[in-house]
């Protein structure tokens, strides 16, 4: 095998090297990925379901503010005030926990934008290395043609010389064949 196509086996094996280590890569971020939005949708569910809580509380908190077990139901207890104390306590509370599974949820948010933004740019510095790696396969592939090219051309014109030298040999050895015979013919 000569060196120039050893050296092209060379070069493919390493394209397709770096392909599949490239296609392995983006498998493990899709899978990356899914964990990091099921992450995401796990938190907003959290808050979510805060926030519904917070309505329950809130739902709870209107009807003990109507809730008069007062003399003839005319006037609020001190039961009654503490009960609604009690359930804005809780409120409150709900809204502390809101507060910090939405800090979660957005630092989440933030992660993953900016490991979306990462990703992208690394993937950005492959496709533009496998470009120029390209690229110069290519400029290479042409020198590598444009030799083979000129090593044909002059094979070709040594063969060409060789068969003129092949007929003057042939038309000299003819001649003096033909001259032999002449002396031999005229000494007879």
């Amino acid at each position: 095998m000569s060196t120039i196509n050893k050296t092209w086996v060379f070069k493919v094996i390493i394209v397709i090297t770096c392909l599949l280590c490239t296609a392995s890569s983006i498998s493990f971020a899709q899978v990356k990925s899914t964990v990091d939005s099921l992450s995401y949708e796990t938190q907003r569910q959290k808050v979510n379901n805060l926030l519904e809580q917070r309505r329950q509380k809130f739902g709870e908190f209107d009807q003990s503010v109507l809730k008069k077990s007062g003399v003839f139901g005319i006037f609020k207890t001190k039961r009654d005030m503490q009960q609604s104390i009690d359930i804005l306590k809780a409120v409150v509370i709900n809204d502390n926990h809101i507060f910090l599974e939405t800090q979660k949820l957005l630092s989440l948010k933030d992660f993953e934008k900016a490991h979306y933004q990462k990703l992208a740019d690394e993937y950005d510095t492959q496709s533009s290395a496998y470009m120029r790696t390209i690229t110069k396969l290519q400029t290479e592939n042409e020198k590598l043609r444009g030799q083979v090219d000129s090593l044909d051309e002059e094979e070709h014109q040594g063969n060409v010389w060789l068969y003129l030298c092949l007929i003057v040999i042939v038309g000299l050895a003819s001649y003096v064949v033909y001259l032999h015979r002449r002396n031999s013919l005229s000494k007879n």
